[in-house]
């Protein structure tokens, strides 16, 4: 059996800009940390070596490859023509929660099937790959950071060059400045889950509207501000930019808020937060808030929401055991 974790993340900054029909044209970068939260996937040799099990929120045994349904497995085990197998998904969060599970998966299965075939990819080629997968090949509506953050691991300031190149850098902070960020951020989940297409579809589509791409243009320049205010050691100027970012995010896709989500963001503001956003595509997961901890008692009274405890991770996709593997 080859057990892989691949971490999920959240994204401070930029997001939107990694949509192919704003960075060809302009250049984009996020700002983003990935989370001890993750996805795990195991493979194992099936009992039947005619059929394959798959186990995921569903359960498929199929005799063909091609009468696989979920997308991802389809496209994946009938690229490597990979059968016979038994592969089991389990995650720490749902889907639909904007930490950017449907590439943390895609991520994670890559590396699964590479380490069951004896093949190695770097972290840049399994998230380039993954992105193939799932933009080029699938037509999935969704831009690339995920699948950069999940792969790399840690807090890193990426950027999506015209050329379609992705670079990635560290933050460079002082580790008490790195901690002290940690203990800044909460997580609250809003007890909904969504569908990202939908409103990433309708944002990819407004790119090419003059207000919504000067809108874009200016977070990818919060991004960068965000970083230096990190590298500074200027968490307060991160908190107020995490706000800026947020108001200027809320006009990009008309899903992105409603009013549920408005009224517990203002709630935040009132009770300690500088600033804050919801995670994802929008509509719905988990709302994140820059807050002193010596507010954030209060801040969890007033919006009356389940907290959700996370700390930073800088692994990134990693096999987490590696036992027997049977053959004839």
């Amino acid at each position: 059996m080859i057990i892989t974790r691949t971490p999920f993340r959240i994204s401070f900054a930029g997001g939107g800009s990694d949509l192919k029909d704003f960075y060809e044209k302009h250049g984009g970068c996020v700002l983003s940390t990935s989370i001890n939260r993750y996805c795990y996937i195991s493979i194992h040799p099936y009992f039947d070596e005619n059929r394959t099990l798959l186990k995921y929120s569903e359960n498929e045994l199929v005799d063909s490859l091609s009468d696989i349904r979920h997308r991802i497995f389809n496209c994946l085990l009938n690229e490597r023509q990979i059968h016979g197998v038994e592969i089991v998904s389990t995650a720490d969060i749902p889907g639909g929660t904007g930490l950017g599970s449907s590439s943390t998966f895609t991520v994670g299965l890559l590396n699964t099937l590479n380490c069951y075939q004896g093949k190695y990819m770097s972290k840049g080629k399994l998230a380039e790959k993954a992105c193939e997968i799932e933009i080029e090949k699938l037509g999935s509506p969704i831009g690339k950071q995920d699948q950069y953050a999940a792969a790399y691991g840690g807090l890193n300031f990426i950027r999506f060059h015209t050329d379609g190149e992705v670079s990635v850098s560290p933050v460079m902070m002082r580790g008490e400045t790195y901690r002290q960020l940690q203990k800044n951020l909460v997580m609250f989940y809003t007890g909904d889950t969504r569908s990202a297409n939908s409103i990433l579809a309708e944002q990819k589509k407004n790119c090419s509207a003059e207000d919504k791409a000067n809108n874009l243009r200016q977070m990818c320049v919060l991004a960068e501000e965000m970083q230096r205010s990190l590298e500074q050691d200027d968490l307060s100027s991160f908190g107020r930019l995490l706000n800026e970012g947020w108001q200027l995010k809320r006009t990009l896709a008309s899903g992105i808020s409603n009013p549920l989500i408005d009224e517990a963001y203002e709630t935040a503001l009132a009770n300690g937060a500088l600033g804050g956003k919801l995670l994802g595509a929008g509509g719905g997961g988990f709302l994140l808030f820059y807050c002193p901890p010596e507010h954030q008692e209060r801040l969890r009274v007033a919006l009356r929401l389940r907290r959700f405890p996370f700390s930073f991770e800088k692994e990134g996709t990693a096999v987490a055991y590696i036992g027997d593997k049977y053959w004839d």
